[in-house]
């Protein structure tokens, strides 16, 4: 059910940006087309998520940022990459468990939308390695006995009030990135995009695994993919300009 909302947030927000798009690529003047040879800007463009800073407002379990940037190196090319921190604390019926720690994605975006003059505007799809250094905090659990038919309160000698730190664990995972980039002003972006993750490597606390890995997400038993969001705001610093 939270996937699915998500996926309609998403969907909601992408809707609102293409449809910015359609109407930012309204038909240039003539005159300058002929005037002026065609070019399109190199640089670097930076930005934040800002999904992250809105949910850190509304959720007091969780707390993070996100900065990311990218580099056009060859034209529909790109170099890029994410940095960030977060933290959440998951508080479930048998367990309450955190996890916070920092994280980095490298990889590279193309972009599939062709542009009409004067326009830089983006469709793209990308691929991600990310690595995450992270601690697990263990609060309290209780002893699963293979049945619910005692709970908590009457076995209370299952229930365990004891913190187990694990310090300094890592974990990597490949991802696949489908977004796009609205030029809203002059060098200023609006974007969102999506991404399906799965796990490669992970190093599991002592006597329990990880229940969620900063820049990854959530985990669970049952498989070893994620799928992550984010609303981006970003701006381009340009370098240089380069005929198409």
């Amino acid at each position: 059910m939270l996937l699915m909302k998500q996926l309609h947030t998403y969907l909601f927000f992408i809707s609102i940006l293409f449809t910015g798009m359609i109407y930012s690529q309204e038909e240039p003047n003539i005159s300058s087309r002929d005037t002026l040879p065609p070019s399109e800007k190199y640089g670097i463009r930076f930005g934040v998520d800002i999904a992250r800073f809105i949910r850190t407002a509304a959720n007091d379990d969780y707390s993070g940022f996100e900065i990311n940037a990218d580099y056009r190196i060859y034209k529909n090319y790109y170099i890029a990459g994410e940095i960030g921190n977060e933290s959440l604390l998951r508080n479930e019926t048998n367990i309450n468990v955190e996890g916070s720690g920092s994280y980095i994605r490298l990889g590279v975006d193309y972009n599939t939308y062709k542009n009409w003059y004067g326009m830089q505007n983006s469709i793209y799809a990308g691929l991600r390695y990310g690595f995450s250094t992270f601690d697990q905090t263990l609060n309290n659990y209780n002893i699963f006995t293979g049945t619910n038919f005692f709970d908590t309160e009457d076995n209370p000698e299952n229930f365990r009030n004891e913190v187990r730190e694990s310090n300094g664990l890592t974990a990597g995972w490949v991802e696949f990135i489908l977004g796009l980039k609205v030029e809203v002003l002059k060098n200023l972006y609006l974007g969102a995009n999506v991404s399906l993750r799965r796990i490669v490597n992970e190093q599991d606390p002592d006597g329990f695994e990880n229940l969620f890995i900063p820049g990854f997400g959530r985990t669970n038993d049952f498989s070893e993919f994620n799928v992550g969001y984010t609303y981006t705001i970003n701006y381009l610093i340009p370098f240089y300009k380069k005929k198409r």
